[in-house]
């Protein structure tokens, strides 16, 4: 395992350019596990992983780019509907070995109540995989049973030309991506086109749960006077972690899915994808695009 902080190492390669071959450093991103796991005060050992201590439950194992732990843990638990309030988490601590070494891919979320906590929520999760075969109308309708509801209008109005550049603004924030090749970038940005927080990582997904655990740790939800610009496509799982965080507009350079449109017409919210070339598609949410 390597450090949190370490996002991309070194490695050589042999690059053949118009028939020519040298052998070069080149960088990759670091790919590793992390495991979250949730302590619950008062709670006896449960179904969770062997070996974890009592009142400590394994909930989900992730690939991700080292770094922003914390922050990935906290957005995970809040996009799905484990936690609700910077309040209900005690702390965030890296796990410890037997020999007392930092266990750097164990990150233990540690809540100040088990009250409301409904764990078996993430093993009914209804919106976790593409290929679940769970209706398209069951998975958004958990959504809503996961108290979320239709984002307000508010005053947020985005130029269409602020837009457009946003994805632009993210590549070019994007440093280890620019190393690698081979991060996906996710960040917030006010109407303006500031950036406010950005964060990268292998998963799309991962990247998302990062910047809306930083909101969430600064106490800073719901995130209603802000945009979400994405690297890629839009699927479901996006958008839904939009809703969860209060997102009034999500922007991808890529596609988006049937599900994720209808999801933002559900929960109106601004869903513009292709945005590239000076050009986009508008979904869903068109009076928000000035």
């Amino acid at each position: 395992m390597v450090h949190p902080s370490k996002s991309v190492e070194s490695v050589r390669v042999r690059r053949v350019r118009n028939g020519h071959a040298e052998r070069v450093k080149d960088w990759v991103t670091i790919e590793e596990p992390l495991e979250i796991r949730l302590a619950l005060p008062g709670v006896p050992q449960g179904p969770g992983r062997p070996g974890t201590p009592p009142g400590v439950e394994s909930i989900a194992v992730t690939m991700r780019t080292p770094g922003h732990d914390f922050e990935l843990a906290a957005g995970f638990l809040v996009t799905e509907g484990v936690v609700r309030r910077r309040e209900d988490v005690r702390e965030l601590t890296y796990c410890r070995s037997g020999r007392g070494a930092q266990e750097y891919n164990i990150v233990e979320v540690r809540l100040r109540s088990a009250r409301g906590v409904d764990l078996g929520r993430l093993s009914r999760n209804v919106f976790t995989s593409s290929s679940c075969g769970i209706c398209g109308k069951a998975s958004i309708d958990a959504v809503e049973v996961q108290g979320c509801r239709a984002l307000p209008d508010g005053t947020l109005r985005i130029p269409s030309q602020v837009l457009i550049d946003l994805p632009d603004r993210l590549r070019k924030a994007q440093g280890d991506f620019s190393r690698t090749g081979g991060l996906h970038g996710a960040g917030l940005f006010s109407a303006e086109g500031e950036l406010l927080s950005i964060r990268e990582d292998v998963g799309r997904h991962n990247a998302v749960d990062k910047v809306v655990g930083e909101a969430f740790l600064a106490g800073g939800l719901p995130l209603h006077d802000t945009v979400l610009v994405v690297s890629g496509r839009t699927s479901f799982e996006i958008l839904q972690k939009a809703v969860v965080a209060g997102v009034p507009a999500v922007v991808a350079v890529g596609a988006p899915s049937s599900l994720a449109v209808d999801l933002a017409t559900r929960f109106n919210l601004t869903l513009a994808g292709f945005v590239r070339g000076g050009g986009y598609n508008l979904y869903t949410g068109l009076e928000r695009v000035t």
